[in-house]
């Protein structure tokens, strides 16, 4: 079932509304120093950028958290940051798109993950990673169980974003499915492949095609139900549903449902964040009252808008509503 009537889209839209997320995971901070080149540099082959602006924004579990806030949801975030100056930039920037940062765990161990990119001429020069990756320490790993603890209570879905940057060690990965099914929440899990099987219980899990195809050490075949059933059962998860790029997503249930949604054609200009909104939407969807397979639906409109936007984006419940009346029309 890929049809949706507009007036059940229309519905769940306006629940989002409603909704508190706990979103738990690696955040990271994205700065972006635009400029010019003009010539090479007479010290090594190499362009010289002249800096003519700098910006910031969220990403990793914070970009998750701020399409919440872009769907009209209201969201808190539990993650590690430095105490440093990309740490304080990071909750300022929170903090500006509305998210709720009292589960900032402040680390004097580590730095906070900050992923610097130069562009000229709307190309990227050079990326500057400064991160450490190792799970977080112990006592780390207790204070920040300790704020999913606290913070549990307000939501209606938990959500775990991981970038194998070191926040989702198994006490963690455990406090929140614990929570979630104490209050009797769904739980949304974006995976990566240090700890790909950890997450058994989930409600969603959301792998992309290579995360899951490395995962496996298999070839994927995602129009097979079968296969598709055969693989929610060995990750143990309740629902699957696997993301590919241009081809839309495949989703196998609890109930046995499954279902491939295509993506409409259009121009795609950035993949970048696409994931994270899937995520998001997902998340809130299920909160909202959604099946699985409505929120999947939701979720491949909303990132079909997503690639269309340069550089990482959000995504509005008045564009997912337009792009789900396109979707329709592509189909008939």
């Amino acid at each position: 079932m890929n049809r949706l009537p507009d007036a059940r889209v229309e519905e769940l839209l306006a629940r989002m509304a409603e909704v508190h997320v706990l979103v738990v995971g690696d955040l990271m901070l994205d700065r972006y120093i635009t400029g010019s080149v003009e010539r090479i540099s007479p010290e090594a082959p190499v362009p010289v950028v002249r800096v003519e602006d700098e910006s910031s924004a969220v990403g990793g579990a914070g970009n998750v958290a701020a399409n919440v806030v872009s769907l009209g949801a209201t969201c808190d975030v539990v993650g590690c940051v430095g105490q440093d100056e990309g740490g304080r930039l990071l909750r300022r920037t929170l903090e500006g798109e509305g998210v709720g940062t009292e589960g900032l765990v402040a680390a004097a161990e580590r730095p906070t993950t900050v992923k610097t990119r130069v562009l000229a001429r709307r190309q990227q020069v050079v990326r500057v990673d400064r991160e450490v990756d190792e799970d977080v320490s112990e006592p780390l790993g207790r204070a920040l169980s300790q704020a999913v603890a606290e913070l549990a209570p307000r939501a209606r879905v938990l959500v775990m974003e991981d970038y194998n940057k070191g926040v989702l060690v198994p006490a963690v990965i455990e406090r929140v499915l614990g929570e979630a099914s104490e209050r009797g929440l769904p739980t949304v899990v974006d995976p990566k492949r240090l700890r790909f099987f950890d997450f058994g219980g989930a409600t969603v899990f959301k792998p992309n095609a290579k995360e899951l195809a490395d995962a496996l050490g298999e070839h994927l075949h995602p129009d097979d139900p079968a296969w598709m059933a055969a693989t929610r059962r060995r990750l143990g998860c309740r629902n699957l549903l696997l993301t590919l790029g241009e081809r839309g997503v495949a989703l196998e249930t609890e109930r046995g449902e499954y279902i491939r949604v295509p993506t409409v054609a259009r121009s795609v200009y950035d993949v970048s964040g696409a994931g994270d909104t899937v995520t998001a939407v997902v998340a809130v969807a299920l909160a909202a009252g959604a099946t699985a397979v409505e929120a999947a639906i939701l979720a491949n409109h909303a990132a079909a808008i997503e690639v269309g936007k340069a550089g990482v984006a959000t995504v509005s419940p008045e564009e997912i509503l337009g792009q789900h009346r396109s979707f329709q029309e592509a189909l008939e």
